[in-house]
This record gives structure tokens, sequence and C-alpha cells, in this order.
């Protein structure tokens, strides 16, 4: 949960300018009321969009839907995928990375008809990002390896910087202190070198939580505080905000710090509130039940974290409730409440395995022995203790595989650059000689004009038959690579099918499952599969998203069928979907919660509309539309 702050903080290329003065803030709203609709109010929009993003978030996405709106009336590419970048951050800052992702990619097609390589680079290092906030950090490496590609071609030397930034939170959350510290201070030279206090600020932040997990302490604190007065000064509320709930998350334990800690949590809880975060407000509730519970005010924190408890179940954030549970069952243990204890650490425990935290579950199976031998159930501590201790066992071979693998990391990158030297090295020596074979074969050449004459006829023929084989060649390696892309984008589609399938199919077996095993459960699991087949049909939201994607691999399906006929419905393009993938008919009616043979009449009215005879196949004409 800690780790989510230096993303939100590192979060996309550069969106953060100096805070503006309120009363400057509200002129330039003035002026966007009799503004017209013209390149300048674009420039408007984006200013207020950059002030609010970090202060008032659903300003924010008024403003980046205005972007859009703009841009389409201007028809103005440029414009259009601003905004569609900028709604793609605010629904990122929002935790609803389904909808980021497909703003952000759609800003991502734009930018690559254009060859922006700065733009490009800047909208996979958010992807990143993204990648990142879901735990999802291999991924978000490989969106980070790419954005450095497009910033070097870009010359973009801050851009790297900001990669080297993001690829030291990576590493953090991996365990790889050694390379996260090693990147991040490289990124931190860079900012100082080009005078950007902003990015510099924002990577001290990364630097501080290295060392802090590092359990460096003394250095952690030091550059905590110095982010602290900086975003203080520059009145920059969500930075601030995020910067003191990790210095406070460190030091929270240190009893000696009581009114230091006090103050913070206290301007935590004021900023949280004014900027309307949801998320934040939670986090900054969560240190204050830490700050409760340390001084022994074990009610208090009861309070907060049931709060707490009833958020996360509310917004079905399992990740927060496994935590959140485990901490409010730690206030009631010292409470002596074992036995509802008991009730929150279960909940907490089939969460952590559900999601593999790995890390919470032996302190839960901890807590767990530690209720069931203060109610005498000797046979249930000792089954709970003994899986503490085998999963502690197996958290230490972690963080040695973790070592170990850091190490080779190391080695291979030490290695690669040695290779590379050599390369080079080599490359200068081979210039040398050709230069000097060059000075001999000019010496022999002097009076030999006429054969020199007669050898460059010959040369530029052979040049041209070189350069003639050299076309042929790359014309066929463009029909190989068409080759292999369109396989690319048959597995990609298959496997977006079978994802969504065996997703829902898996979720419905483990409640039967729960059903099976504790009949007594059969009322509340009952209502809960009925949501989860709801949840199933209820797929508009999850049909933009893959419509997204589709879209991707299939070169703009729906566009292409809406020039065949402009009357065609949402309905009529799904279903069309669905047979591009070559869908039977049973299992399009299952998708669709119908009958086959209203899929069946459904094909008919679209094969009307398209213009097809009865003797035409369908789905061989919706396979031609690539």
């Amino acid at each position: 949960m800690v780790f989510r702050h230096l993303i939100f903080i590192c979060l996309f290329f550069p969106l953060i300018i100096l805070a503006q003065r309120q009363e400057k803030i509200d002129s330039l709203k003035k002026i966007l009321l009799t503004s017209k609709m013209d390149v300048e109010k674009f420039h408007l929009l984006n200013h207020l969009w950059n002030e609010s993003i970090n202060n008032n978030i659903e300003d924010a996405m008024v403003y980046s839907n205005d972007m859009i709106v703009l841009g389409n009336t201007l028809k103005i590419d440029t414009i259009i995928s601003f905004g569609f970048d900028r709604k793609a951050v605010t629904y990122s800052y929002l935790n609803e990375f389904d909808s980021s992702g497909v703003y952000f990619k759609k800003a991502l097609n734009i930018y690559k008809k254009t060859n922006d390589f700065k733009k490009i680079a800047g909208i996979q290092r958010n992807l990143g990002q993204d990648h990142n906030m879901t735990g999802q950090i291999d991924s978000a490496l490989y969106y980070y390896s790419e954005s450095k590609i497009n910033y070097t071609k870009a010359n973009d030397t801050i851009g790297i910087a900001d990669i080297l930034n993001s690829e030291a939170i990576a590493n953090l959350m991996k365990g790889y202190y050694n390379i996260a510290i090693d990147k991040a201070i490289t990124a931190e030279k860079i900012y100082i070198k080009n005078e950007k206090n902003q990015d510099l600020n924002q990577n001290r932040m990364v630097i501080a939580s290295i060392y802090g997990e590092m359990k460096d302490t003394v250095n952690a604190i030091n550059y905590y505080n110095k982010t602290i007065d900086f975003f203080r000064e520059q009145n920059q509320k969500r930075q601030l905000c995020a910067t003191l709930f990790l210095l406070t998350n460190l030091q929270i334990s240190n009893k000696k710090l009581y009114n230091e800690n006090d103050q913070l949590i206290n301007e935590m809880i004021v900023l949280s509130k004014e900027l309307k975060d949801p998320a934040l407000i939670d986090d900054v509730q969560t240190n204050l039940a830490k700050f409760y519970f340390t001084y022994d005010n074990y009610k208090n924190a009861e309070i907060v974290q049931r709060q707490l408890v009833k958020n996360a179940e509310e917004r079905n954030y399992e990740y927060s409730y496994a935590f959140v549970s485990k901490d409010l069952a730690k206030s009631l243990i010292a409470q002596k409440k074992y036995s509802e204890a008991i009730i929150y650490l279960k909940k907490s425990d089939a969460i952590a395995t559900k999601l593999e935290l790995n890390g919470l579950k032996p302190i839960v199976n901890k807590l767990l022995s530690k209720s069931y031998e203060a109610l005498n159930n000797h046979q249930e501590s000792l089954k709970h203790y003994k899986v503490y201790e085998d999963l502690s066992s197996d958290i230490y071979n972690t963080e040695s595989t973790n070592r170990f693998s850091e190490l080779q990391t190391i080695y291979e990158t030490e290695k690669k650059e040695a290779e590379i030297a050599l390369q080079n090295e080599q490359i200068k020596s081979l210039n040398i000689q050709a230069k000097n074979d060059r000075l001999t074969k000019t010496l022999y050449g002097i009076g030999m004009f006429s054969f020199l004459a007669i050898s460059s006829l010959l040369y530029f023929g052979f040049t041209q038959r070189i350069k003639k084989n050299k076309i042929e060649r790359e014309k066929q390696e463009a029909i190989y690579k068409q080759e292999i892309e369109f396989k690319k984008k048959e597995l990609a589609s298959q496997t977006l099918h079978l994802v969504q399938k065996n997703t829902f199919i898996q979720e419905l077996k483990e409640n039967l499952e729960k059903i099976k095993k504790s009949p007594e459960l059969f009322k509340v699991e009952f209502r809960r599969l009925v949501m989860l087949l709801k949840k199933q049909n209820a797929e508009d939201k999850d049909w933009e998203v893959f419509k997204s994607y589709f879209s991707e691999v299939h070169n703009n399906f729906d566009i292409k069928i809406k020039s065949i006929t402009s009357d065609i419905t949402e309905k009529e393009i799904r279903l069309a979907s669905f047979l591009r993938m070559n869908l039977s008919t049973k299992e399009i009616a299952s998708m669709l919660n119908v009958l086959p043979d209203s899929v069946l009449k459904s094909k008919y009215r679209l094969k009307k509309k398209l213009g097809l005879d009865k003797t035409d196949d369908l789905t061989q004409f919706l396979n031609t539309l690539n």
C-alpha cells in the first residue's frame, strides 16, 4: 500500500506545473467562459487541467472532456490526443485502470501516426505506471524499456531520467534495492544538472523510500524532509500529502516523535479532504489508526479501522480489505476481543491466499495462533503457528532468491555493457585499419587514372545490382512482417476471449465450491452468485474496454464495418466482432445471454444490412475486413 504513493507522485511525464495563485486560476476560469472554440481555448483548458489534477480531480475530468470536444470540433488530432491523454491520467488517479488504458491507447495511436517519439514514450511510461499500480511489475518494466527507446530517439535526457525513476520504483517493489537505488541516484544527477527541481523532488521521494526499505532511516527521513519543504513551498497538495504519509508511515512507531507525528497526521487529514480523493483519505486514516495503536489507544484505532473495512468492502477493494482487516484484528486482540478478531483474520487470510499476498499471510497466521491460544483452543493455535513458521521460512527463501536474482541481473547488465564497450573498441580498430587501407590504395592508385575510371564503372554497376537486391529483400521482409503481425493479432484476439471466459468460470466455480463445503452459507453465497451473473451480463463498460483492444488487433474493425453501413447498431457491431473471432452460434448466445435462434435472426438482419446475399458466408466476409 505504501508504494502506491510513490507511483502517484512520479505519475506521468511532465504533468505538473508550479502551482499558481488562486486568483490567477479564478481569472483563467473567467476567461474560459467567454473564450471561442479555437486553439487558445485548448491552452486554457490544458493549463487549468494541470492545476486541477492535484487539487480538484472532478474539475480535471471536466477539462479533459472539454479538450476532446474542442479537438473534434476543430478537427485537430493533437488536441484530441491531449484530451485522451489527460482523461486517461485522471482515470488513473481514480484507480480506474481499465478506462485509463483505453484512453492512453487512443492517444498512442494518434502519436504513432506523426512519429512523435517523445509523446509515444510518455504514453508508454504511463501505461507502465498503470501496470505498476496493479502489481504487474514485469509488464511495467517492459513498457519502461520501450519508453526509454523512444526517449532516446527523441534525444530527451529528462525523459530518460523519468524512466530511470520509474524503473527504480519497479525494482524497489521487486525487492531489488541495489538496482533501485542505483537508478534513482542516476536520475537525481540528471535532474540536478538540468535544474529540474520538480522532477528532482519527486525522484528524491523514491530515494527516501528505497533507503527506508534498506533500514537506513537517517537518509530516508533526510530525503523526505527535503521534499516536504519543496512541496509545501509550491503548494502542491497531493504531493505534500503523499510525502507526509510515507514519512509518518516510516517513523510512526517512534514514540519520541509523538508531537511531530500528531501534527503531520492532522495536516494530512485536512489535505486529503480538500483533495476529495477517497483512496487518499483512507490511506491517511490508516496512518491515524496506526498512530492510535502505537500509543495504546486501541478503542479509537478500532473505530477508524472499522470504517476503513466498511469502505474497502463497499468499493470492492480486496487488496485494501486484506490489510485493514488484519489491522482491525490487532486492535481487537489488544482489547481481548479474540473471537471477533478471528473472524476478520480469516477474511484477511482468505483474500491474502487469493491475491497471493505472501508477505501478509504469515502475519495473519501468527495473530490467529495468538487468538486461539488466548481462547484455550490449543489445537487451532498450533495449526496456525505451524503455517506461520512454514510461510516465514518461504519468505526468507524468497528474499534469498530475490537477492540472487538481483545479483544475477547486475552481473548480466555489467557483462552486456562490457561486451558493448569491447565491440566499440573493435569497431574503432577496424575503422583505423580501414583508413590505413584506403591510404595505401590511394598511393598505389597514383598514375592509374584510366584503370580507376573503368573500375568505377564496374563498381557503379555492382552497387546498382546490390541496391536492386536490397529492395527485393525489403519487400519480402515487409510481406513476412505483415504475416507475422496478422498471426499476432489472431493470437491476441483468441487469448482475450479465453481470459474473459475462464476468469468468469473460475470465479463461479470457487463460489460453488464454497457452497458445497459449507451448505449453511447457501443464502449468502447464492446472493453472491446472482450478483456475479448479473455482473457478467452487465457488460457495457467491459464492452468498451474489449472494443478498444479488439479494434487494435483487428485494425479498427468497428470503423470499417460502419463505413459499409452507417445505420449499424452497437449490438450488431458486438455480434460482428464475436463472429470475426470465429465463435459459434451457441457460444455467442451464451455470451449475450439469449437463445441461439435469436442469434441466427440477428445474423440474418446483419447480412441484410451489409448487402450480402443469402448464399454469402457472413463470417467469411467479416474476416476479409483486415
